[in-house]
């Protein structure tokens, strides 16, 4: 059986895949991954004994590099589409298995890709701000925001809809007619499919019912965990949304010498990290605040440098004292349990990383999904939500003191005992049930 999974995004897009790829193969299917060619990516890939079929543009350079001239949305969303439906019919098969996730264009062009060829195709969220749901905003596109007078989630919704159809239904749909695939007059619940899949954790991410508008139905794979014990609303029958939990691809990479000598050399510090985001000409600032930041509260600081190059050199002293180490991209899964707290910037990956260890939490929430995984943090108590994008020396220092109290630890302990590790064994089991049953 040939699985082609599909993506187009930063790390916490293409990780999550690599993740289920290795689950694929253990049970015999033969996978490949269609996403952006960064070097990163792909080394992490082949660590994994993933294959990777490189399409479109070094996402780091897309990000963190000045805008194309010349290139509106329309433009690079029809490139998407095509780039990814050219590489997913090459790699993909006719009665195989398509999943795709990340930026819309990309899943559109995969999903165009499955249909054209007679595959099974699966669209996976890996956040739930993507879904609709009577219990969670849309996340919004800053190019087209939501009247701030409307607050119905319902409501919300078809703005959602309509703010997609308009953005993405003209190159989505010449795509479509251009490979003699009828046209769809709601490209969103079209893509979005019958039964998408939603790879988060049920613990940190509880789907709750009814799910739309209309009433969903959810179909979730892992234990129902919902600590503020509400009861779930039944709704009518609708779309089913099938949670396996969160992709999760085992890290075994032993830390850098230097930062194990940094570790031993003090209490725990404080990790500071904003990942993919590239916070555009701020890092410096931003550094600067976490730094002072965390020495308030008489910790040691260990900045993770990202796109966003929070610090100097890698592996250095940061700014210059022994009380403040860089390191680059490192295994979070063996760094985060031994680190008194963890500053970020909410991406699903990265807040399922600090969860599982039990690692007290402060999110600085930047985009798309971040706010829902900040609100979702502090309602489990474990961690706080830093209000707003752009963090001070006083709204940091905050944030941190909260979340450095005896409670918040021993409850980040307890919510980490609930955290399942097994959603990639969970989805590809049920990808290959699905495609041979």
């Amino acid at each position: 059986m040939r699985v082609v999974l599909a993506t187009y995004g930063s790390r916490g897009d293409v990780e999550p895949l690599a993740g289920l790829a290795v689950r694929l193969r253990e049970l015999g299917a033969r996978v490949r991954v269609c996403a952006p060619p960064d070097e990163e990516f792909a080394v992490r890939l082949a660590e994994a004994g993933v294959e990777l079929v490189p399409v479109g543009q070094d996402v780091r350079t897309l990000v963190t590099g000045p805008r194309p001239a010349g290139s509106g949305i329309s433009e690079r969303a029809a490139r998407l589409v095509e780039q990814f439906h050219a590489a997913v019919l090459g790699a993909a098969e006719p009665g195989g298995v398509v999943v795709a996730t990340g930026l819309f264009p990309a899943v559109a062009g995969a999903q165009a890709a499955a249909e054209q060829l007679g595959a099974r195709y699966v669209h996976v969220a890996l956040q739930p701000t993507t879904l609709p749901s009577a219990h969670h905003r849309p996340f919004e596109y800053p190019m087209r925001p939501y009247p701030p007078e409307v607050t119905d989630n319902a409501e919300l919704w078809e703005l959602n809809a309509a703010a997609m159809n308009a953005l993405f239904g003209e190159p989505v749909n010449a795509h479509r007619r251009a490979v003699g695939l009828p046209e769809v007059e709601n490209v969103r619940d079209h893509v979005l499919s019958d039964r998408p899949w939603l790879a988060t954790d049920p613990m940190l991410d509880p789907w709750l019912l009814p799910a739309g508008p209309a009433g969903l139905d959810v179909v979730q794979t892992g234990a129902w965990i919902l600590p503020d014990e509400r009861p779930l609303p039944a709704g009518p029958a609708g779309l089913d949304v099938v949670q396996t939990g969160a992709w999760i691809l085992p890290d075994e990479r032993p830390l850098p010498a230097g930062l194990e000598a940094f570790l031993a050399a003090g209490e725990p510090p404080v990790y500071v990290g904003f990942g993919s985001m590239p916070l555009h000409g701020a890092a410096a600032a931003v550094a600067r605040v976490a730094v002072e930041a965390v020495r308030a509260q008489g910790r040691r600081v260990l900045l993770g440098r990202g796109w966003a190059r929070l610090a100097g050199a890698e592996g250095v002293e940061a700014d210059g004292a022994d009380d403040c180490f860089a390191v680059g991209e490192v295994n979070q899964q063996a760094l985060f349990p031994r680190v008194a707290a963890v500053v970020h910037h909410g991406g699903a990956g990265t807040t399922t990383t600090a969860a599982r260890a039990g690692t007290p939490q402060v999110l600085v929430p930047q985009i798309v999904d971040q706010p829902y995984w900040a609100s979702r943090v502090a309602a489990l108590g474990i961690g706080t939500a830093h209000d707003g994008p752009v963090p001070t020396v006083d709204s940091l220092s905050a944030a941190l003191r909260q979340a450095l109290a005896p409670g918040i630890a021993e409850r980040a302990a307890a919510v980490a005992r609930g955290i399942r590790a097994d959603g990639a064994a969970v989805a590809a089991r049920l990808l290959l049930e699905g495609a041979t049953g």
